[in-house]
Parts: C-alpha cells; structure tokens; sequence
C-alpha cells in the first residue's frame, strides 16, 4: 500500500479503494501519520460515501483501506486546503504539494 500511494502521488494519480465498505475513488493528496496512525488525505472524485455526497476532501485510515488500485487517470496537482490551513502531520511521508514545487 505503501509504494502505490508513493507513487499515486507522485504522478498525480487517480486511486480506487474500499473504506467501510464503500468503493472510493479520488486524489491522494498527503499521505502520513497524525495521532499515531497511517492516514491519507485525498480529495474524493467518485464512488460512494456515506453522507451521500461522494465528492469533496476525506480521511482515510490506511488500516480501513481494502483493494487499493492506481488508477490511469491523472490529476492537476494540488486544491486549496478546505479551511486555508494545512494539518500539522507527526510523519509526511508524501505530498502533492512538495512535488508540485519539485521536490
């Protein structure tokens, strides 16, 4: 799981994953650890969602995520954080943010 967000994020790939049973698709965004746990923040596309509307920014706890699949399907880059801040990450392990400046 770890290598395919890396790189869904890296090349700005659309993922695919099931998360409470529900099938998701959207941006991985940033992937790291915050209160301890491994958790991707990923701007929803598609699929289903348990508020009925699929789209918009979700958590996802990596160890909930079920059939993760690298998608074809690109993505621009970065969106404007949902409140204009950024959440402070104990360990980032991967952004979209740091490779949209070339890091």
């Amino acid at each position: 799981m770890d290598s395919v967000l890396r790189e869904a994020i890296a090349q700005r790939r659309l993922v695919s994953f099931v998360l409470d049973g529900r099938r998701r698709v959207g941006e991985p965004h940033d992937y790291g650890i915050i209160g301890g746990e491994a958790k991707l923040f990923f701007y929803q596309t598609g699929g289903e969602s348990r508020s009925g509307r699929p789209i918009g920014w979700r958590w996802a706890v990596l160890a909930k995520i079920s059939d993760l699949k690298l998608l074809d399907e690109r993505f621009p880059g970065p969106r404007p954080a949902p409140t204009g801040r950024h959440v402070a990450w104990e360990v980032l392990f991967s952004s979209v943010s740091s490779y949209q400046r070339g890091k």
